[in-house]
């Protein structure tokens, strides 16, 4: 049920990180630019192996953790088999695609093409304890759900017994209303019971994640947009232009039916940020400062998924926001460590006291 954030207590903005690390260890595939690698490592979780196939991706992840290994390597190409049982924990993104077999329920076989194959492959190969798998809220309507059957259906014929949550971001201390469904397996010989982020009771407004925040540069806008965009109020859109104006900037859009609430969009201070997307000034993806008439700067979008202004991005300007925008919270993903630390040390009560303490703040 989605909350009313309106009712919710606002919060400080801070990137959480645990003060004791563990042995546990991940590998992790479609690596992107480092965001659940880094929530992971805040958690406590040791980086074994991330791979990667972007050579700009790879270059952010060698500049910000020079220690980590990483390959920059198509993953089809690459064997797994040297980490057999020396891994904990498997994890990645891997991007969502129809499986043209899926009638025919061959199981593994029938993810063959699909990067979701070489995903399960690493997973057979390398046997960890336990996988984590990040992906969009679309995946679990995805060909009316096929695909979502077909990928549990596969981690369960590799011997793991899976369950999956839809989580959104702006109740695990992310500013921003991102929905990720994340897919937890484990060894069935292992009984271990899932354990997914309790949701918090508070959420952090843009206001509080863009106080203080670095100068950097940004997209623009051209003269006729901007002029468009002095017109709406923080927090509107495409509606509260007037109807001619409405007319001339959707174009053909205009006619279509839906909600179209990303046309034209201003952001709030007083709310977290709508998803951010591969490009803040996108024509249905709007993403424009709350009381500047400008996009999102790129250490703005790197506040909003909860990089530290340390972590530096590689390649163009639009590389970067595109790597910002396709990580994966690192907030987000430092909850989701420290359930996997507690599912596999079966020791509950420190992050409990953690979440209670931070609900204090």
């Amino acid at each position: 049920m989605q909350k009313n954030n309106n009712l919710l207590n606002k919060h400080p903005y801070k990137i959480l990180k645990n003060p004791q690390s563990t042995n546990f260890n991940v590998m992790e595939l479609f690596a992107g630019c480092g965001g659940m690698a880094l929530g992971f490592e805040n958690a406590g979780l040791q980086t074994k192996l991330l791979v990667e196939i972007d050579k700009t991706c790879s270059e952010t992840l060698a500049k910000n953790r020079p220690h980590w290994h990483i390959i920059n390597q198509d993953v089809t190409q690459l064997k797994f088999s040297e980490y057999n049982s020396q891994v904990d924990i498997v994890a990645g993104g891997f991007p969502c695609q129809a499986f043209s077999h899926a009638g025919e329920r061959k199981g593994f076989l029938d993810t063959r093409g699909t990067l979701f194959f070489e995903f399960a492959r690493c997973v057979k190969e390398v046997n960890p304890k336990m996988v984590i798998a990040e992906n969009v809220r679309g995946l679990i309507t995805h060909k009316n759900g096929e695909t979502l059957a077909i990928i549990l259906n596969t981690l369960d014929e590799l011997g793991y017994n899976c369950s999956y949550k839809l989580l959104n971001a702006s109740y695990l201390d992310v500013p921003q209303k991102r929905e990720r469904i994340f897919i937890i397996a484990t060894q069935k010989d292992l009984n271990i019971k899932p354990i997914f982020p309790t949701e918090n009771s508070y959420i952090i407004t843009l206001k509080e994640a863009l106080k203080d925040c670095p100068k950097s540069q940004g997209v623009s806008y051209n003269q006729r947009k901007k002029e468009i965009m002095d017109l709406v109020p923080e927090g509107g859109n495409w509606r509260n232009l007037p109807e001619e104006i409405q007319k001339e900037y959707m174009k053909n859009s205009y006619y279509q039916g839906g909600g179209r609430t990303g046309f034209a969009k201003r952001l709030s201070y007083n709310e977290p940020s709508l998803t951010v997307t591969c490009s803040p000034a996108q024509t249905q993806t709007e993403r424009c400062h709350p009381t500047e008439t400008r996009p999102l700067t790129v250490r703005e979008y790197a506040r909003i998924q909860t990089f530290p202004d340390s972590w530096e991005f590689m390649g163009s300007l639009t590389g970067q926001y595109k790597q910002i925008g396709n990580a994966v919270p690192v907030n987000m993903a430092y909850h989701i460590g420290k359930c996997l630390i507690e599912m596999l040390t079966g020791k509950s009560e420190s992050y409990r006291q953690e979440l209670r303490q931070l609900s204090l703040f």
